[in-house]
């Protein structure tokens, strides 16, 4: 089923190093990919309740209903990638990334735009905006995550791919954070300021694509479609006999709300609790710009410690850091240190996650005989939707419980509402990640070995 163009061991493609210039490129897929989805995580629900006038509560629910109404997308757009026929020289995945991005270009600025009708409106306007947003997204980041195992079947240079991509998202992440907020306000109409931020950011999202797909390869390649005909029942199927798929979704759902709502109301908080919300710019680039060491760190942990140690030893760090950070006072210095702290551990499993997907792609290819690379990255991006619909729905529903009022001065109870969401609910979520991959997570650096090596003697 795996084509390779030379039959010696030793000359496989699969097995072929990568070079540093390819390692780079991939990265800049996730560059690209955060300044497209990066700005619905940070600025979308401060839009929605700030600028469109939408209640926080009803805000949350857009998020909740339409991540969800995404997450059961992700597997259909996953397995359509998979039963594609007619596969051309541009390879299976890298053609969504050059036009795809254009497409979910041009509907991210869309996203940031609301009509001059009634809240009602408003709603309706936002719900099928993000549900397309969704689905646009799913078409070109479901193909670039599968695109890393098929890149290479190399354990060192999975890793190195892994590292490169989360250094890709936490650049765009750092960038984003720091220069959208002082561009909109240069304008005195938000309404004008925000969907020219946000168109500046695509151009760039796009051009970070463009460099992933002109300058990688797909090495191991896939000839015939899987056997088994396209159904929802193949797609269950598929999720049900991939244990550590299971596994990693559910680690997954708690720690990406946890990310994601760390993202979401970080700038809430420095408008409020500190009384600037161009603070978070200066803030944003400590604590982000910080957590680049975690993802320097992670090969040379990996190396020592192993995907799921290490990724546990990460949990810890930011669940420490968040605590701490929620039982002392508030204080900007303290509040960014420990955050910086905070952004350090979580970086690593985050890290981590794409090298396990690469892992669990080739022990579901193991199990069933079929490699499913978009079908499986799919269903893992399914829980990183549900997580996604889970953090902004919690936040906008936090929000409102909290008393939050938007553009006055907030209450006591409100400043203390916003900081535990920012870091005792990522705690507690990060607890049970924890738990979950130290208990329930089976395969290991040694098992993957193993697995290879059967595969390999099948090929």
């Amino acid at each position: 089923m795996l084509a390779t163009n030379n039959s010696q061991q030793e000359q496989n493609p699969k097995h072929e190093k990568i070079s540093i210039k390819e390692k780079v490129s991939y990265g800049f897929g996730d560059f690209g990919n955060g300044f497209l989805f990066d700005l619905g995580q940070l600025y979308l629900l401060k839009f929605l309740t700030d600028v469109a006038g939408i209640p926080a509560a009803a805000a949350g629910m857009i998020f909740l209903v339409s991540k969800l109404f995404n997450a059961v997308m992700d597997p259909i757009v996953g397995s359509s990638i998979d039963y594609r026929k007619n596969v051309g020289n541009r390879g299976k995945f890298r053609p969504y990334l050059l036009f795809g991005s254009f497409i979910l270009g041009i509907i991210t600025v869309l996203l940031f735009m609301s009509p001059a009708a009634s809240t009602t409106g408003k709603l309706i306007y936002a719900y099928v905006i993000y549900m397309i947003w969704g689905v646009a997204y799913s078409f070109t980041n479901i193909p670039y995550g599968s695109l890393g195992a098929a890149i290479t079947q190399d354990a060192s240079d999975r890793t190195s791919l892994a590292t490169f991509r989360q250094i890709g998202s936490l650049g765009a992440l750092l960038i984003t954070s720091v220069i959208v907020m002082p561009i909109i306000v240069q304008f005195e109409n938000p309404q004008v300021g925000y969907p020219v931020a946000m168109g500046m950011m695509a151009i760039i999202g796009i051009l970070g694509f463009y460099i992933c797909y002109r300058n990688t390869k797909e090495r191991v390649i896939v000839k015939e479609a899987p056997k088994e005909k396209i159904s929802v029942k193949s797609i269950i199927k598929t999720f049900i006999k991939n244990k550590p798929l299971l596994t990693l979704v559910l680690m997954t759902i708690f720690s990406i709300s946890a990310y994601n709502i760390k993202s979401a109301l970080l700038v809430y908080f420095a408008q409020y609790n500190l009384g600037n919300v161009t603070l978070v710019a200066n803030m944003s680039f400590i604590i982000i710009g910080s957590s680049f060491l975690g993802v320097i760190l992670m090969p040379k942990l990996v190396s020592k410690f192993g995907k799921k140690h290490t990724a546990m030893l990460g949990f810890a760090i930011c669940i420490a850091a968040d605590l701490v950070n929620f039982l002392i006072p508030t204080n900007i210095y303290s509040f960014t240190i420990l955050s910086a702290i905070a952004f350090i551990g979580i970086s690593i499993p985050n890290g981590i996650t794409w090298a396990l997907v690469s892992d669990i792609i080739d022990y579901g290819e193991w199990v069933s005989g079929d490699r499913k690379e978009a079908t499986t990255y799919s269903l893992f991006n399914f829980s990183r939707k549900l997580a996604q619909s889970l953090a902004g729905f919690l936040s906008g529903l936090g929000l409102s419980l909290i008393g939050y009022v938007p553009n006055v001065a907030q209450s006591a109870g409100t400043l203390l509402g916003i900081k535990g969401l920012l870091t005792l609910y990522p705690a507690v979520a990060l607890t049970i990640s924890l738990l979950i991959i130290g208990f329930m997570y089976k395969l290991t650096d040694e098992k993957h070995a193993e697995i290879m090596k059967d595969l390999n003697a099948k090929a």
